[in-house]
C-alpha cells in the first residue's frame, strides 16, 4: 500500500511540474498560433517523421541484439521496443518503457540482473553518441550562442556526464547498491566483445541522425529551417534536460526547453512551442504500433494457458 502511495504521490508530483511548465509555456505564447503552426506542417512531412521514429525502433532492435547476453530474433526484438516505446510515451509515470522491455526480454534470459544490464548498456550507448555530436559540434556553435549563459550548458552536461561514467564505470561506485552490484558482471563480460561495442556505437549515431531529421522535416512543414549544426547541439541538451524524471515524458520541460534555445536564433515562441509538441505526437503516433503488438502477445499468452 504504502508503494502504490508513494508511486501515486510521484506521479503527481510530476504532473504538477509539468502542467506548471506548460501554463509558463503557453502564457509567453499565442495559442491561436501554436495551433495554426501545427496545423501547417502538412500531413507528408508529419507522417515522414512518425514513419522515421519506428525506423528508429527497428534500427535500435539491432543495436540490443549485440548487446543482449541471449539470442533474440530482429523480429522479437522490434516488437519489444515498439511496445516499449509505447507504454513509456503513454503511460510515463506509471510503467517505465524500458520496465516492460526488461519484462519481456527476461522471459526468454530468466536472470533479471543481465537483462537490465543488457537495457541500461543500451541506453547508455545511445547517450554517448549524443554526448559526442553536442560537445564537437559545440565550438562551431557559439557564435549562435552570443553572451548567453546557456552557450555552458552543453560542455556542462559534457563533463558531468564523463565524471558520471568515470565513477559508475572506473571507480565502481554501483557495486555500493543491491541489484546493481550484478552489472558488473555483464560489463566485464562485454569489454571481451569490443566488436559488438564499436557496431552498437555507429549505430547508435545512425539513431541520433534520424532523430534529427524527424526535427528538420517537422521545422520544415512550418517554413522553419534551422541548422543543422545548431540541432547537433540543441538536440543533447534538450533530450537531457526531458530525461530528467521530474515530469510526465518530458512535457512542458521539452517545450520550455525549444523556446529558450530556439530563441536565440530568433525563433518565435510559437514556433519552437509547435515544433516542441509535433515532435512529441510524432513519437507518440509512431509507438502505436506497440499497443498492437502488446494485446497481440496477451492474447497468444491467454490462449496457450487455456
Amino acid at each position: 500500500m504504502a508503494l502504490s502511495t508513494n508511486k501515486a504521490f510521484i506521479f503527481l508530483l510530476k504532473l504538477a511540474v509539468s502542467s506548471l511548465a506548460l501554463y509558463l509555456v503557453f502564457s509567453r505564447a499565442d495559442r491561436g498560433q501554436i495551433l495554426s503552426a501545427m496545423k501547417g506542417i502538412g500531413v507528408s512531412h508529419f507522417f515522414s517523421a512518425v514513419l522515421l521514429y519506428i525506423f528508429s525502433q527497428l534500427i535500435s532492435s539491432f543495436r540490443l541484439q549485440l548487446l543482449l547476453p541471449e539470442k533474440f530474433t530482429i523480429k522479437k526484438l522490434f516488437s519489444i521496443c515498439l511496445i516499449g516505446a509505447f507504454f513509456g510515451s503513454f503511460l510515463p509515470g506509471i510503467i517505465g518503457g524500458d520496465a516492460v522491455r526488461a519484462y519481456y526480454l527476461n522471459k526468454k534470459a530468466k536472470k533479471m540482473s543481465l537483462t537490465l544490464a543488457s537495457i541500461f548498456m543500451d541506453r547508455y550507448l545511445g547517450y554517448v553518441s549524443l554526448m559526442i555530436i553536442g560537445i564537437s559540434a559545440a565550438p562551431f556553435a557559439l557564435s549562435y550562442f552570443g553572451d548567453s549563459p546557456y552557450k555552458w550548458a552543453m560542455p556542462f552536461i559534457f563533463v558531468a556526464f564523463i565524471i558520471g561514467s568515470i565513477l559508475f564505470f572506473g571507480l565502481q561506485l554501483g557495486k555500493r547498491f543491491r541489484g546493481v552490484s550484478e552489472f558488473y558482471e555483464y560489463f566485464s563480460a562485454l569489454k571481451t566483445r569490443k566488436g559488438a561495442i564499436v557496431k552498437a556505437v555507429l549505430i547508435s549515431f545512425f539513431i541520433q541522425f534520424l532523430s534529427f531529421s524527424m526535427v528538420v522535416i517537422l521545422a520544415a512543414g512550418m517554413g522553419e529551417k534551422i541548422p543543422l549544426l545548431l540541432l547537433f547541439v540543441f538536440l543533447p541538451i534538450i533530450v537531457t534536460i526531458t530525461t530528467i524524471p521530474v515530469s510526465i515524458s518530458g512535457l512542458g520541460v521539452r517545450e520550455g526547453a525549444f523556446v529558450l534555445l530556439l530563441g536565440l536564433i530568433g525563433v518565435k515562441p510559437e514556433i519552437a512551442t509547435s515544433l516542441s509538441l509535433a515532435y512529441f505526437l510524432s513519437l507518440f503516433l509512431g509507438s502505436l504500433p506497440g499497443l498492437g503488438i502488446y494485446f497481440a502477445l496477451t492474447k497468444k499468452t491467454e490462449s496457450s494457458k487455456d
